[in-house]
């Protein structure tokens, strides 16, 4: 049977330009907040290396490694550190950094910002000890496994005065960034609805299903779009294997704007990471494992009824849309950088990430 759960939530209210008008009428999130343009420009990225804000690593795992390597590239590695000691000693040798102790790191005041790459269950307690000792802190997703432990850290963010960022790192996508421009552009009209797949073999957890391993990621995006939280959850679990979710379909519905349905599965025997808009004129579709030339597009359509009564429908050829290549982790770690100097806001804030724990709370997990 289906989990549903009611979400209500409230957002700080501001002034609203013209952008925000044309997004508010179509149920979507304000346009303001969708893309990030670097304060740097990419061909730049390396020129601000001794005025970047040192943030250091903590968890040497494999996304863990990702990061070091990308702060190193940008200036801005403080340190590293891992419950192995010599797993830091060898990555911090490799990319120019230093190994220190998490007790270190937090009465470090040179020590701006710090990512978490840890098991989620460690992430509440280290962040909050993070945002009382005055670090700005990214934490990768899920921000944590009970509600509780969500609200804790952002209101230690709160009371603090920190940024609190969840690492989605998909939000940063340029293929994202160009499908919500497609949006602004009014290519499909108004949206009607969002369609994720996120299909694939393993990897297999005895702490995740596929629920909380592989959902966060096209919540992120779903949030990102829509104006507010979801009114409604329906989420059902499938299990092929030893009674965890192999499978989940998630489906949710809002005050204002298009519905969503994400459907996510780490025992297919194909691999699947679409994200589609379907709107009034047409669909925007990011195929995350196609060539960078076709990762967008949009296919047009018409659906009508006729004076006689009768359905009248036609679909047009896909038309791609140009994506600029990137890297998303360089992007999300330069916003963080950007964050922690003041330049902006955050786009996937803890709060994001307490939405998200919510939904996939009411999935039972």
């Amino acid at each position: 049977m289906p989990a549903t759960g009611v979400l209500p939530r409230t957002r700080p209210s501001r002034a609203a330009g013209p952008a925000d008008r044309t997004c508010r009428a179509a149920g979507l999130a304000s346009a303001r907040r969708h893309r990030y343009h670097p304060a740097v420009p990419p061909s730049q990225e390396f020129s601000r290396v001794s005025s970047s804000p040192p943030v250091a690593v903590i968890g040497c795992g494999q996304w863990g490694r990702n990061h070091v390597r990308t702060l190193a590239e940008l200036g801005a590695l403080g340190a590293v550190c891992d419950h192995n000691p010599e797993k830091a000693s060898a990555l911090a040798l490799a990319h120019g950094g230093r190994v220190a102790t998490t007790d270190a790191i937090l009465a470090d005041p040179a020590v701006a910002g710090i990512v978490l790459a840890l098991p989620a269950e460690q992430n509440a307690d280290l962040a909050c000890a993070a945002l009382e000792a005055g670090k700005h802190v990214l934490v990768e997703k899920p921000i944590a496994l009970t509600v509780a432990d969500a609200e804790r850290m952002i209101e230690s963010a709160r009371r603090n005065d920190r940024v609190l960022l969840v690492g989605h790192v998909l939000r940063y996508h340029t293929a994202f960034d160009a499908l919500v421009a497609a949006l602004e552009a009014g290519r499909i009209g108004a949206p009607r609805h969002i369609q994720s797949h996120r299909l694939g073999f393993g990897k297999f957890y005895d702490r995740f299903d596929a629920l909380w391993d592989l959902a966060p990621h096209d919540l992120s995006l779903v949030l990102s779009l829509v104006e507010g939280g979801p009114t409604q959850v329906d989420v059902v679990p499938v299990s092929v294997t030893d009674g965890q979710a192999d499978m989940a379909h998630v489906h949710l519905r809002f005050g204002a704007g298009p519905s969503a349905h994400v459907f996510v599965s780490r025992h297919s025997a194909y691999a699947e990471r679409r994200f589609a808009v379907t709107g009034e004129t047409g669909t925007l579709v990011w195929d995350d494992l196609a060539d960078w030339p076709d990762k967008l597009s949009v296919v047009p359509h018409t659906v009508a009824r006729a004076q006689n009564g009768r359905w009248t429908w036609a679909q047009g050829e896909a038309e791609p849309i140009a994506v600029a290549p990137g890297m998303a982790l360089t992007d999300e770690l330069r916003h963080f950088l950007d964050c922690i100097t003041g330049r902006t806001a955050p786009l996937t804030p803890g709060r994001q990430g307490l939405d998200i724990v919510r939904i996939l709370t009411a999935g039972g997990g």
